[in-house]
């Protein structure tokens, strides 16, 4: 799960950072308005985490952008201002949830997870895909009744798999989406296929009837056997 925080405290960013990482989320984060725009129009994110008070711009212009560019990201609006205007005018622009500041880091937890639920896989906890099921919030995969042990990055990838089902992935878009931003500075993509490698051969040995097919010099698409 890949969550990108815009805001410009950086006490509280490091706070929410360290929290969410905790919860095996892996977070970015932006404390203005042109980077937070650069990060949303060149990346993707399962969740953002929208300041409406940003230097050198607004959240809600932010929010107007990823609704016009019809981005899968669901956004849910941090903000000091707890005015019915305020939560009104944001949910009308497409946000996705709104949680006013102080808040406690265990409900913001909780809603990133709802909001996720909620817009992918019809708001289930568990996505059942051929004969394979994923328990997002315990982060499981079970294979015909039996547990099957996959890394944290090989389980992200799955799951980036199974969101995207039927879709050509490109390569880039997978580093970028389980590794984030880090990958920036290596044009080596190696990880990816040695990652996807130890995915496919677990899905093998299991008898899984999903399949990663190969793009040469593109991609990957996942299919139901």
């Amino acid at each position: 799960m890949k969550v990108l925080i815009i805001e410009d405290d950086v006490e509280l960013t490091d706070t929410i950072q360290k929290y969410l990482q905790k919860e095996n989320m892996l977070v970015e984060c932006s404390g203005t308005f042109n980077s937070g725009l650069e990060k949303v129009s060149f990346f993707n994110y399962d969740c953002i985490l929208l300041d409406i008070n940003l230097p050198g711009g607004t959240g809600f212009d932010i929010l107007k952008y990823i609704k016009e560019l019809k981005l899968k990201s669901n956004v849910i609006i941090l903000s000091a201002k707890d005015s019915l205007d305020d939560k009104l005018l944001g949910l009308d622009m497409g946000a996705d949830d709104y949680i006013a500041k102080p808040f406690h880091l265990a409900e913001l937890n909780a809603r990133i997870k709802a909001v996720i639920r909620r817009n992918n896989h019809a708001g289930q906890e568990v996505i059942n895909i051929g004969n394979v099921i994923l328990d997002i919030n315990n982060r499981k995969v079970v294979i015909e009744d039996k547990e099957i042990e996959f890394y944290r990055k090989e389980f992200d990838i799955l799951y980036y798999f199974i969101n995207n089902l039927n879709r050509l992935l490109t390569k880039s878009s997978i580093a970028e989406y389980t590794w984030g931003d880090q990958y920036e500075d290596s044009d080596d993509m190696d990880f990816v296929y040695y990652q996807i490698k130890n995915i496919r051969k677990k899905l093998k040995e299991a008898n899984a009837n999903i399949l990663i097919k190969s793009t040469y010099g593109i991609g990957y698409t996942m299919k139901l056997a």
